[in-house]
């Protein structure tokens, strides 16, 4: 993945952009009184934490390794993610309890309010998907950014009707009610991120790999190996795959050749651009598998 300045300077403008309407959204909830709006910017959070984390994997993409860090800063971000998800379950356990609270005991709501803090949310988050619309799309970080975008344009739009039944009827439940389908939105998202973040911390086998397949595909690629065993493939981030593995190749095989081949098909069948492959002509000296 090709990490560009340009891209990196759009996904700070709109973490910045995120961050400043979620502030507004905070300010917003507590004058008028909306739990929605609050809930919203708890929605926000988690789409600024993970616009946060797409720019520092710019950032920290980077840097180079050293001496006590082989493989840089990368796992920084998976770290950080899983921290910022266990925060969101939270988080959402106290939306969902104050949405029972005023149901139980509603309260009142100034709509005029929410609907002018709910509409600058709206027209900034059209902003920002603007902004990284115009960058470079093919980009996994960007296209992911532009995705909690659009999650956080609903977010407010959603405000906005709530805002606009409370002024047209005064019915404030609908307040609370929109802020629990928030929350859960804010669950869902937030196992997700523990789920995968977790995963990668305990180098689990990446979702998109099949083992069995791997072993397969290698051996059709090439015919002069006879045997593949002790596959370890695990993820340094979610778009960096590593493996390493052991081939047994034939006594006259040409191992120069082969190893080309295993790791030429790593890189184009399964994206495998990091991989450390022991060729053996003999009984593997590690035992197997």
């Amino acid at each position: 993945m090709a990490v560009t300045a340009d891209s990196e300077r759009r996904m700070l403008l709109v973490l910045l952009l995120t961050a400043s309407i979620m502030v507004a959204e905070v300010v917003g909830g507590i004058l008028s009184g909306s739990l929605a709006l609050l809930a919203d910017a708890g929605h926000m959070l988690t789409d600024a934490a993970a616009l946060a984390l797409a720019w520092l994997a710019f950032r920290l993409g980077r840097r180079p390794s050293d001496q006590r860090r082989s493989f840089g800063y990368h796992r920084l971000q998976v770290l950080a993610a899983f921290v910022n998800g266990i925060s969101l379950f939270a988080l959402s356990g106290w939306i969902l309890y104050e949405a029972a609270e005023r149901l139980m005991q509603p309260q009142p709501v100034m709509g005029g309010t929410m609907m002018a803090v709910a509409t600058l949310g709206a027209i900034g988050n059209v902003v920002g998907f603007v902004i990284l619309h115009r960058g470079d799309r093919e980009n996994l970080n960007v296209r992911g950014a532009m995705l909690h975008v659009m999650g956080d344009l609903l977010g407010s739009v959603a405000a906005i009707a709530a805002a606009g039944i409370i002024l047209a009827t005064g019915w404030t439940p609908i307040d609370p009610l929109l802020s629990a389908l928030v929350a859960l939105l804010i669950l869902r998202g937030a196992w997700t991120v523990v789920r995968q973040s977790m995963h990668i911390l305990v180098e689990g086998t990446p979702s998109d790999i099949d083992l069995d397949i791997l072993r397969r595909t290698l051996r059709d690629a090439a015919p002069d190996v006879t045997d593949i065993h002790h596959v370890h493939v695990w993820s340094l981030t979610t778009e960096r795959t590593l493996l390493t593995m052991h081939a047994v190749v034939r006594q006259d095989a040409d191992r120069d050749a082969v190893l080309g081949v295993l790791l030429e098909t790593l890189r184009q069948r399964f994206g495998i651009g990091h991989a450390t492959v022991q060729i053996e002509t003999g009984p593997c000296p590690d035992g197997r598998p």
